[in-house]
């Protein structure tokens, strides 16, 4: 008898050096048993070090893309990454809104190394267009101080600005702080519903760019476990626990070059979600 997949789509970029982006979103959709399937936005030539060459497709290939996998497949739940310009970003919020997606979204802005991942021209658009019509945002610090146009240097700081964001977009926040970790836990403000919680995990022990395609990773699972039909306390969990063990688990590739990599075992016990 076969078995039946929940299916879930990713619109993002396509990484070539398979950290991130659309490689790793499949990879981490493959770890949970949906069936994945993806629209690409642009191809990326890069590696973890640098982003060499960025090339954008037309929106209407894009559209194409989504349309063509939402005609005939039954997917509810889709995640958003490198969405690169206005115009593609445009033509993502007009699908979505046309076949009433669940979204989980990842603003990518810039890359781990540095490279600038949307166009200057583009965040109104990503908060006027695609932040109102998802279910979850998943900025990390620097994204979430762009979009809220200050610094956030605190713990109250981070709260503040996921209850922002919260009510400007109306829909649940997920603001991850590992660019702030600063003791042996990982601390995330989740507000949902207009309640804050802290998502927490231990600060995962690693060397150099292992960390490359922890945010897409993350909406990934975030994804894929919504479509398996978890509650949103359970799917954090997971999501958050994934992103651990990948991180905690990664694989050699040279004698200095580890990547993150699904994880063997599940580090669900080590996650904590309390009320703030």
């Amino acid at each position: 008898m076969c078995k039946q997949l929940p299916a879930v789509l990713t619109i993002a970029g396509s990484d070539s050096g398979g950290g991130a982006g659309i490689q790793t979103d499949l990879r981490t959709f493959n770890a949970f048993k949906v069936y994945g399937c993806s629209a690409i936005t642009a191809v990326t030539s890069q590696n973890p070090d640098e982003v060499r060459r960025i090339d954008t497709l037309p929106p209407d290939a894009v559209r194409c893309q989504i349309e063509t996998v939402l005609d005939l497949l039954p997917v509810r739940w889709a995640k958003t990454g490198m969405l690169a310009n206005k115009e593609i970003i445009e033509c993502v919020a007009d699908v979505v809104r046309k076949y009433a997606l669940e979204l989980v979204v990842d603003p990518v802005m810039v890359s781990t190394s540095g490279t600038r991942l949307l166009e200057a021209s583009a965040v109104s658009a990503m908060k006027e267009k695609i932040f109102p019509l998802a279910s979850w945002i998943t900025p990390n610090i620097p994204e979430a101080e762009l979009i809220c146009q200050r610094k956030l240097d605190t713990p109250d700081d981070l709260a503040n600005a996921a209850l922002q964001l919260y009510k400007q977009f109306n829909c649940n926040i997920l603001l991850k702080s590992g660019h702030a970790a600063v003791s042996d836990q990982v601390t995330d403000i989740v507000c949902y519903q207009g309640k804050l919680f802290a998502l927490s995990s231990p600060l995962a022990k690693i060397s150099g760019n292992t960390a490359h395609g922890t945010g897409c990773t993350l909406s990934a699972a975030m994804a894929a476990n919504f479509a398996l039909g978890k509650s949103w306390q359970d799917v954090l969990i997971s999501a958050k626990a994934f992103v651990y063990g990948a991180l905690s688990e990664n694989v050699q590739l040279t004698e200095t070059l580890f990547q993150m990599y699904p994880p063997e075992q599940d580090y669900c016990a080590e996650i904590t979600l309390n009320e703030l």
